[in-house]
């Protein structure tokens, strides 16, 4: 099977996304890569760390901002999981990230059903739906399994 470049990153936010579903939490998760290396990853640990900011994406942007040293992620790539909140796609605007890509919708809690305008960058770029089965799968699952 040949995998392009945003299939294989988001199967590495997936896989970051299993591990926080394996600890019981929301199953999210991201990885920030530049030129071609992953310099964050990072899933949702709310639960662990009791901490309602500790989303997955701010996870990753954390953890790409101390590998390179700057809180502007410029030459980056976000991927996440599942769609942004609000809380984190301000995260990402404030990054600066200029390219996102984006698993699974969130028609409750996500970004674009809340703003009429998109929060990040202006020059940003938003892909949705790289693997949005198995993003939206793995988070229904976790759910089913909650009731």
């Amino acid at each position: 099977m040949v995998m392009n470049d945003d299939e294989r990153w988001m199967r590495m936010a997936l896989a970051e996304a299993r591990k926080a579903g394996d600890m019981g939490e929301v199953p999210i998760g991201a990885v920030v890569v530049c030129k071609g290396i992953v310099v964050g990853k990072g899933h949702n640990l709310t639960e662990t760390l009791g901490d309602v900011t500790a989303h997955a994406e701010i996870q990753a942007i954390t953890a790409a901002a101390q590998t390179l040293g700057g809180k502007y992620l410029r030459e980056c790539t976000l991927y996440v999981t599942v769609e942004p909140c609000l809380m984190c796609a301000g995260a990402i605007g404030w990054a600066q990230v200029p390219r996102i890509v984006v698993g699974a919708p969130d028609e409750k809690r996500g970004y674009s059903t809340l703003v009429a305008r998109k929060p990040f960058h202006p020059r940003a770029t938003v892909t949705e739906g790289v693997l949005a089965g198995e993003c939206m799968a793995l988070m229904q699952e976790f759910f089913r399994s909650r009731r």
